[in-house]
Parts: structure tokens; sequence; C-alpha cells
């Protein structure tokens, strides 16, 4: 008897594998294909499809692909418990370009793959680049027209607080390790806005160039890193000054950068080279380039280091970088596929 009822038990498994095989990727599939990983998800917004793709790490399918409840979302962020994924929705243009004015933030349930809340600023701001803070949990986003980021407490959905960047097109936000300083690259200004996230008041304003893109921040939290769009270059800015250190020569203009976090590695988007750049920490020189399909936009790390994943807007992809060995595998996404988050397991935060 018992040996008839294991093998009907293991006969109804097989035959719920078969069945999950069988549904289609943005079906009920996805919940049960949560339900059997412990990697997280990658999220990418996808700027043209105004959608948001749900990635699983392991195979490297979409498991989910939700549709956003405006025009259009650049850049998302996970919440560190992974139940929910925020995307400012920006307008149908670029930065400090004619064009519609953003004002909500779409709230996505990452179990039900579906926007469950938008959140409105009550007038047009742009919102684009959004972070949790590491030491209060609160969310930053930056409101360009607003000249300021917007300070959300994701769990009433309340505006808490504004920081002033004291510049327009304040459009991508580094905040340091402690959660103390904010950094913004200033697009059209071609300046660093320096932040003080506690008393939420504008430190200084660093001259950079004539017009900048992206910004991070080391692992160390020494150095600050934005990309001169106009020249094949990079800017490394010393937090201790507040000041250019130095610049790198890089073999094409960059775009996103992202340390790797044992802090040896930072890689740099290059979208007119259709490449990847990698900069040795330890000397602030490119050592190698990776080459990626066309228009690499932002990168994200993994929290690992295993792994980097690079946006590439004009190809529906994500390249997915080994870091180390430096191999690359192509994940598919969205059109215009362009901001990325890490959503860690649910069950890491329980």
């Amino acid at each position: 008897m018992t040996s008839h009822l294991t093998l009907t038990y293991v006969a109804s498994w097989f035959v719920t594998l078969a069945l999950f095989a069988s549904v289609p990727a943005t079906d009920s599939a996805p919940r049960l294909a949560r339900s059997m990983h412990a990697a997280g998800l990658l999220l990418v917004a996808n700027k043209a499809d105004r959608t948001l793709s749900v990635i699983e790490p392991r195979t490297g399918g979409q498991i989910a692909v939700v549709p956003e409840g405006g025009v259009t979302g650049h850049e998302v962020i996970a919440s560190p418990d992974g139940t929910r994924a925020f995307v400012p929705i920006y307008g149908d243009s670029g930065v400090g370009k004619p064009g519609t004015d953003g004002s909500t933030i779409d709230v996505i349930d990452l179990e039900t793959d579906a926007v469950i809340h938008t959140f409105d600023f009550g007038h047009g701001v742009r919102p684009h680049c959004i972070l949790v803070g590491p030491a209060d949990g609160l969310l930053y986003v930056t409101t360009e027209l607003d000249q300021a980021i917007t300070v959300i407490d994701p769990a009433t959905l309340q505006i808490v607080g504004t920081v002033p960047t004291g510049q327009p097109e304040s459009h991508m936000l580094a905040i340091s390790h402690d959660g103390k300083r904010g950094y913004t690259a200033n697009v059209g200004p071609g300046t660093v806005s320096v932040l003080d996230l506690v008393a939420r008041k504008t430190v200084t304003v660093i001259p950079v160039t004539t017009h900048v893109q992206r910004i991070s921040i080391s692992p160390n939290g020494r150095w600050v890193f934005t990309s001169d769009t106009e020249k094949p270059r990079l800017a490394v800015i010393d937090v201790a000054t507040n000041k250019i250190h130095r610049w790198i020569e890089m073999p094409g203009t960059g775009y996103g950068t992202a340390s790797t976090p044992n802090g040896k590695w930072l890689l740099v988007a290059m979208p007119d080279a259709k490449g990847v750049a990698v900069i040795d920490l330890a000397t602030l020189k490119v050592v190698k380039t990776i080459s990626v399909p066309a228009s690499p936009q932002e990168v994200l790390v993994r929290p690992d280091g295993d792994v980097a994943y690079v946006s590439c807007d004009a190809s529906h992809q994500v390249a997915e970088i080994h870091v180390g060995s430096w191999s690359v595998k192509l994940l598919e996404a969205g059109n215009g596929a362009d901001g990325l988050a890490w959503a860690p397991p649910v069950s890491a935060s329980k």
C-alpha cells in the first residue's frame, strides 16, 4: 500500500511539472516559479514597451511582463523584502527635452505581477531615479522639475520630506553606504550636487563638464563616478574634498556605472561603442572592454558580485556578464530596456 501511494504521488508530481512546463511564462507560472527559486529576481524597466520585465536569473527567462500605468517608466527599485517594485513614470521625452511631465509612481506587487497602487505627486515633476535609503528604508526619488529629491515612506506612501539639489535636471542619484550623503548627476548643467540626506539640504554643487549622465559610488565610499557624455572620459570625484580627483580616459563615451561589491572592478556602459569598460579600482585604469548589444545603458551588479547585468536599449536584451571570466550571456527583456533592479528572495527578509 505504501509503495502504491508513493508511486501515485511521484506520478502526480511529474504531471504537475508537465503542466507547469506547458503554462505560458506570463500566466500562472510566475508565482510557482518564484516559490521554487531562492536566488532573487532581475527587474528591467522597458521604456518603449512601457512594461516591467521580471526575469528569473538561473534560467534567464522572463517569468512575467507587467504593463505600466503611464508613459513611461525609465527606472525601477525593489523593496528590501522582495515583495514590491516601484517604477517612477517619467514622461514621454528625454531629460531636458520638451514632452509630458510625469507625476506618478507605479507600485507593483511581485507576487501577483500587477500594479496595485499609483502614487501621485499632484503635479508634474518628471520622477526618474528611485533608491531605497540604506539607513532609513525610505524611498528617495529624483524629481527633476522640482530640482529636488523627494523622500517617500514606502509603508504609508506619503511624502515625508524633500532635499533640494540646487540644480535643474537632477536625473540620477547615488547614496552613500551609511545613508548620510546623496549625489545627483545634473545632466544639462554638467554638475554633481552633494546632498546632506539627514539635514535634507544641499552641501555643495561640483562643476564637472558641459554634460553628464548617470552616477555611482565606490564600495569603500571614497569615489563618486559620473560620465562625460560628450567626451570619452569618466570623472572620479573625491568625496572627502568634493572635487574632481582625476579623469579616466575611456575607449568610448560612458553612461551607467556600477562597482563590484569587493571593490575590485568598476563597469561602465558605453552606448556608442557597444561595449562595457572594466576599470581596475586600484589603479583607476581601463583594463578590458567587453562587447555587448547596441546602446548599453545601465549596469547592475548582483549582490553576490558574481554577475553584472547591463541593459541594452536598442536590442530588447540584457547582457549578463560573468565577473572574472567576463563571458557574456544575453537575456531577453523588452524594447527600450533601461533601468535595472534586484529583488531579493522574499524568504531572505523573513
